[in-house]
Formats: C-alpha cells, sequence, structure tokens
C-alpha cells in the first residue's frame, strides 16, 4: 500500500509504520522523517529463497527447458530420426560469467550458489556503502562481460530504468537477464525490444514496474520460450513467510517498548 505525503498527512497520530518487506519504495521516507514517523523494515528473511528463485529462472532459460517443453508437446520428438534433437541452445553454467548488481544478503546468496556451479562472479561497482570483502567490477564491464546478469537493489530514484536499450546493446547476444528485485529497475518496453530484436539470449522475471498489473503491462503480451515471468514470488517459501511475520511482529513489539529495531528512519 502506497503511503505518500498526501495520505500520510492525514494521519496525525501515525507513530510507526511497520513494513512487511524489505523494500520501501512505496513509503514516502522523507516525510516520515520530518514529521517523527518511524518506518522500519525486514531484514535478511529471503536469503534463501530469492536466490534459489533467482537460479531456478537461471538454469531454465541457459538450457531452453520451455522451448525444449513447447517442442515436446507439439510432438516435435516423435517426428525425428533419431533419439533427440538441438533445435535451441543448451549452454552451461559452470565457467560462466554472472553478474551481480547489489552486493547485499540477496546478491550475496546468489553469489553462493553461482559458485557452487562453478561460475565466475562479477559485483557492479556502485556509490557507496559498499560491503567489505567484495571486489567491485564497472558497471559497464559487467554488462559486456556477463552471460547472466541479476539485480538485487532496491528500487530508487538512482536505480529506476537502471537498464534499459543502452546497456541491452552493450550485453552479449547470449545474456539473459534475472529480475527479482523490483520492476522498476529495467525499461519494460526496451526489454521487450531486447527479446524480440534478439539484442539478448532470454529473461527471467519476477516483478512487474506496476503490481498487481491491472492495467495491463507488455511484458504480459510476450509469448515467447526465452522469457519466464513469475508473480512476484520469489520470496514466498513457507520458510521465508514464517520468519517475516516474527520479525514484523518483533519490529512492533520493540518499538512499543522502546528499543526500535530495523528503522529506516
Amino acid at each position: 500500500m502506497p503511503l505518500r505525503a498526501d495520505t500520510l498527512r492525514g494521519l496525525p497520530k501515525l507513530k510507526l509504520i511497520a513494513i512487511a518487506a524489505t523494500g520501501y519504495d512505496v513509503i514516502d521516507i522523507d516525510y516520515c522523517k520530518a514529521n517523527g514517523i518511524a518506518v522500519t523494515n525486514i531484514r535478511n528473511y529471503a536469503v534463501h529463497t530469492v536466490p534459489e528463485h533467482s537460479f531456478a529462472l537461471i538454469t531454465a532459460l541457459r538450457r531452453n527447458l520451455l522451448a525444449y517443453r513447447q517442442d515436446v508437446e507439439r510432438g516435435r520428438w516423435q517426428q525425428i530420426d533419431q533419439f533427440c534433437f538441438f533445435d535451441h541452445p543448451i549452454r552451461d553454467l559452470y565457467g560462466a560469467t554472472i553478474g551481480i548488481i547489489g552486493e547485499g544478503v540477496l546478491g550475496q546468496g546468489t553469489a553462493s550458489i553461482a559458485r557452487g556451479f562453478g561460475m565466475n562472479v562479477l559485483f557492479a561497482d556502485h556509490a557507496p556503502p559498499k560491503a567489505p570483502g567484495v571486489v567491485f567490477t564497472p558497471f559497464d564491464e559487467v554488462l559486456v562481460q556477463s552471460d547472466v546478469i541479476s539485480l538485487h537493489v532496491p528500487l530508487s530514484a538512482e536505480t529506476r530504468n537502471m537498464i534499459g536499450i543502452e546497456q541491452f546493446r552493450k550485453m552479449k547476444r547470449t545474456a539473459i537477464l534475472i529480475n527479482t528485485a523490483r520492476g522498476g529497475l529495467v525499461d519494460e518496453q526496451a526489454l521487450v525490444q531486447a527479446l524480440k530484436e534478439g539484442l539478448i539470449a532470454g529473461a527471467g522475471f519476477d516483478v512487474l514496474s506496476k503490481e498487481p498489473p491491472k492495467d495491463g503491462n507488455p511484458l504480459l503480451e510476450l509469448r515467447l520460450p526465452n522469457f519466464i515471468l513469475t508473480p512476484h514470488v520469489a520470496w514466498a517459501s513457507d520458510g521465508a513467510m514464517q520468519f517475516l511475520a516474527d520479525q514484523l511482529i518483533d519490529n512492533i513489539e520493540a518499538f512499543v517498548t522502546g528499543r526500535p529495531q530495523n528503522l529506516l528512519t
């Protein structure tokens, strides 16, 4: 639920906004700071489930699982004279390079899985603060070098549409883009163009710029085997949801007892 200044002005007794998520782009943080409204969010609750979902998308796209599944459903296998067919590229993760935008817990979790596959991990450079012990690579260099690019940053004025047609043109034609963070990080019309023109090999998204997409979205119209869209469920494993609920209650109780935690303001 968006809580902008116009809404907050009508809530003079409001003391706390306890967000049941990590992202806080729907809250007018500046207004809250100026008016003494505490804002808390959930920390470190999806450290396994979001990276796992990211890699479910990555492996499906790198091996073209959807395309092969559609071929089997259409009866392609029965039409050939040998035991298999190779209509779509199959690319290993071992030895490939993954570029991670965002080195927080989710980016780090994704990097951990990537290393388990034998991938080379690059973290894109950005303005401070930066996580200790992480070696950074310039953003444009990450775009050029990566076989997989995975987004794990919050949505802000600085990150909105950070991936547009200019960035797509810098990527490898064999690269795939994964977004399990926020839909607004990517220019969605540019993504449609990039996929249709073959600027990249595929994309896996769990998020849209507006959710739920009541008024439509260009990504909903795509019917391509190299594009996967899931309904913002990367975070939603049973374990993660229980962790979130527990921490949300803890945040409220801590504020009431005068020992606030996980404050954004």
